[in-house]
């Protein structure tokens, strides 16, 4: 494993992918199900049976047959389709019944099973919780649509996890929906890890700063101890480098001063333990190295746009 995998890998570990929706799918053709956009949110679609197209939110349409799968990491709009003419519908219009806890069916027929045998096409979807914690620029930085298809030769262990959820989507045996669940969620899992350990699309000036022998030492300080009382001198130390070469050539690769970087991580951290662990605002800024809770509500609001105890009162009224 390169130096980059070993960093990428250690600041990923906060990695938050999991579903909290999951639809078992039974389609006749001609259909078209829209999905509307979902920010925050992922969306998995697997075939089990059939073929189908996909269009996303760029126009682009990709087919799809029996064992394939591909994630949608921003959660946009896109549609699954039987043909490129079909007209779409909402997907929250088709007939749902739950399976178990957080697992539904959803057909097209409006008094059959719950999950007909004889539908031309079968899926199971996952609308899944995404979040890489001190990484989420990362995020924003991937592709509309992630084919599975595209890791399989580099990964093949995830084939076989293909041809288990192949099996369970169409024998529906006791308990496949529990099964099924977790499988989609090691399926996404997987496809983000292959598109982190092929660089990320290269383009990102976070992935360049990541590969940057000297760069990488002082970001992955600062991920590990984001509540040091950092300066652009320490920093320098870590990196092996000058202070002015070391601010320099991190303002070139990212974009952004080394201590505004060390913000944003902060205000990323903040968000993630106030709105997902529910932590005190007031144990949030101490444990990011702030000395006053003014100090804290200052940056965060400057960096997120909203006060932090509005966040946290937003999450007690949800």
């Amino acid at each position: 494993m390169s130096r980059y995998e070993d960093l990428t890998s250690e600041l990923l570990m906060g990695m938050r992918l999991y579903g909290v929706k999951y639809q078992r799918i039974a389609l006749h053709a001609p259909f078209g199900l829209q999905y509307d956009d979902v920010p925050g949110k992922a969306q998995l679609h697997f075939v089990g049976r059939g073929s189908l197209l996909i269009r996303s939110a760029s126009g682009t349409v990709y087919p799809l047959q029996a064992g394939d799968a591909l994630l949608i990491p921003h959660g946009k709009p896109h549609a699954l389709i039987s043909g490129e003419d079909a007209v779409c519908v909402p997907i929250a219009t088709f007939n749902s019944k739950p399976i178990c806890d957080s697992v539904c069916a959803i057909n097209d027929a409006p008094d059959a099973d719950a999950c007909p045998d004889d539908s031309d096409v079968i899926l199971f979807s996952a609308c899944m919780a995404f979040e890489l914690g001190g990484m989420q620029p990362l995020v924003h930085t991937m592709p509309d649509v992630m084919l599975v298809s595209t890791l399989l030769a580099q990964y093949p262990e995830i084939q076989p996890i293909l041809d288990a959820m192949e099996r369970e989507t169409r024998q529906r045996k006791a308990g496949f929906a529990g099964i099924l669940s977790r499988l989609a969620d090691v399926v996404a899992a997987q496809i983000v890890r292959g598109w982190v350990e092929n660089g990320c699309g290269q383009g990102s000036g976070l992935v360049q700063a990541l590969r940057d022998p000297r760069l990488s030492l002082a970001m992955a300080a600062m991920h590990r101890a984001p509540g040091e009382n950092w300066t652009v001198e320490r920093l320098a130390r870590e990196s092996g480098s000058s202070r002015s070469v070391f601010a320099a050539r991190f303002q070139n690769a990212t974009g952004m001063t080394p201590l505004r970087y060390l913000t944003e991580l902060r205000m990323r951290l903040a968000v993630e333990r106030i709105v997902n662990d529910g932590e005190a605002v007031e144990s949030v800024a101490f444990h990011l190295g702030y000395g006053s809770l003014a100090a804290f509500s200052r940056a965060f609001k400057r960096i997120v746009g909203t006060p932090p105890g509005a966040l946290r009162a937003g999450r007690e009224a949800s």
